[in-house]
């Protein structure tokens, strides 16, 4: 990236504002960098957890295959699925606040004993694997901003701030030169009119 100066003092004080934007941004920067790298992980780390529960509980339940099969299709179903938005450096995330269930009536006395359970097997499967399904989202948008603000401090560190510090101690080095050759000129100047005088 190129950053456009002239070589005057109005642009020198408006590179050195830019570089102190920039220079004062970076640390904050890397911090969320961090932050965001921590959340990424348990969150990434939560949904295997969760998967993991899932995967037990369900090969735990494979002894009663036969069972599930008496269970009528459709009984149970997930009606609605409440999140709440929670800020995590800045970075708006899902949240699971509950699952709402819809259950079809069935008369206990005329089905197996065991579908009241069997619901409620249901239920905490089905909230275990929605859960991980949520914190694999947070995951993603966690590690999607992580990824953009590992740009903006690479941006900052390497291109920018390098940038802006060698356009100023270019401009700064024009200034000098200048004046140096001012000063230099000026004495030829008074030189040249003292050895007239002198002539005269």
């Amino acid at each position: 990236m190129a950053i456009k100066y002239q070589f005057n003092k109005t642009s020198l004080t408006a590179l050195g504002k830019q570089l102190k934007i920039r220079q004062r941004a970076l640390p904050t920067l890397k911090n969320k960098e961090s932050a965001l790298r921590m959340e990424v992980k348990r969150a990434k780390a939560r949904s295997d957890e969760l998967l993991e529960k899932l995967d037990k509980s369900l090969s735990s339940y494979r002894n009663m295959a036969a069972l599930w099969n008496e269970f009528t299709p459709g009984l149970i179903a997930v009606k609605d699925v409440e999140l709440e938005t929670v800020k995590i450096a800045g970075i708006k995330t899902p949240a699971l606040r509950s699952v709402i269930f819809e259950v079809k009536p069935f008369s206990l006395f005329s089905q197996p004993q065991w579908y009241a359970q069997g619901v409620q097997i249901l239920k905490e499967l089905a909230q275990i694997g929605l859960e991980s399904e949520i914190y694999l989202e947070k995951k993603n948008l966690l590690d999607f901003a992580r990824k953009k603000t590992t740009q903006k401090v690479n941006l900052y560190e390497k291109v920018q701030i390098p940038g802006y510090e060698e356009a100023i101690r270019k401009i700064k080095r024009f200034m000098e030169d200048e004046e140096t050759l001012s000063k230099a000129s000026q004495k030829i100047v008074k030189t040249r009119q003292q050895n007239e005088e002198v002539q005269l």
